[in-house]
């Protein structure tokens, strides 16, 4: 059973409700079977519905929530022949931002994106996927190194933001982001971008260049955590739900202002209800998007890519 989130609070007592029937009948004295069946009706129908009307607010919870699908489920569920590659050559191997070569039905490919972890300890290891200097520096070494082999670029973007620390800031942060910026925009291979759950600020961007940004129907995506802007605008956190309204973080915003290319939608109560599901829509739409890129030529990518950012925030 997943993790209710606050909304899904209704939704948790019915499920409650229809465990303890359950585990009342267990002993086989008694059929509730038609019970059982009429609040399951109600509980899916009351989850399709909560789901079909989320606000801002609620979609960034989902999109945070721990159980939904990270960057080793997307590996282990679509790539094959997944070669990790390691370190920035410079100073370390951030753990945050992970990549490597991979087999994508078929087709050789570059994978990186961001790994957040699933328990505490690997969360604690992967830095909660808030990626340090040297994590982009790793992402640029991949990106160039796909680009002389000729590879199509997949990146899978999961982080609240770069890591915020003052060694980050020391080892040139906000220099590291904007290079791994420029290097998606000068690769001469495609570049596929998907947001798979949060994308924060440059931490995000860094790896979402792309000539095709998909994001999940439930992710979110925008400049600063709904919590760091109310925290500006009205010095205090407690605002995060009117600051995630009004900066428009959701993929269908997106998708109107022409930020953002596909909307992948997602099992009925989010990817991590049904994260297989989730995995093989993400693999269909991937699919769709390299084969519409691959007759085009390094200097018509480049060039696309460019208008593409160029573009956006235009009248």
């Amino acid at each position: 059973m997943p993790s209710f989130l606050d909304f899904e609070k209704p939704i948790a007592e019915l499920q409650s409700r229809i465990d303890e029937l359950r585990d009342t009948a267990s002993d086989g004295n008694v059929d509730i079977s038609a019970d059982v069946a009429r609040l399951q009706a109600k509980s899916d129908k009351l989850l399709k519905d909560t789901f079909a009307r989320l606000t801002p607010w609620q979609k960034t919870q989902v999109a945070r929530h721990p159980e939904r699908p990270h960057f080793k489920d997307y590996v282990a569920g679509l790539f094959d022949e997944f070669i990790p590659l390691a370190g920035d050559r410079a100073f370390a191997d951030d753990q945050a931002i992970q990549g490597g070569f991979a087999t994508f039905r078929g087709r050789k490919v570059m994978v990186l994106g961001h790994e957040k972890g699933s328990d505490t300890a690997t969360r604690l290891k992967h830095n909660f996927g808030m990626g340090k200097p040297e994590g982009y520096r790793k992402a640029i070494r991949l990106v160039q190194l796909a680009d002389r082999f000729g590879l199509p670029v997949v990146t899978l973007v999961d982080t609240s933001g770069a890591f915020p620390g003052i060694q980050a800031e020391e080892r040139g942060q906000a220099e590291a982001i904007a290079r791994s910026t420029e290097a998606c925009l000068a690769a001469g291979v495609p570049i596929v971008a998907v947001i798979v759950g949060e994308g924060g600020s440059g931490g995000a961007v860094a790896l979402a260049a792309g000539n095709r940004v998909l994001m999940f129907e439930h992710a979110v995506y925008s400049v600063i955590s709904p919590e760091g802007c109310a925290s500006i605008l009205w010095r205090t956190a407690d605002k995060a739900a009117e600051a995630a309204e009004a900066m428009k973080v959701t993929a269908q915003d997106l998708k109107a202002f022409g930020v953002i290319d596909t909307i992948i939608i997602e099992p009925v109560g989010g990817a991590h209800r049904a994260p297989a599901v989730a995995i093989a829509a993400l693999g269909d739409a991937l699919e769709r998007s390299l084969a519409g890129l691959d007759a085009q030529t390094p200097a018509a990518l480049r060039r696309a890519r460019r208008e593409k950012f160029l573009a956006m925030g235009r009248l």
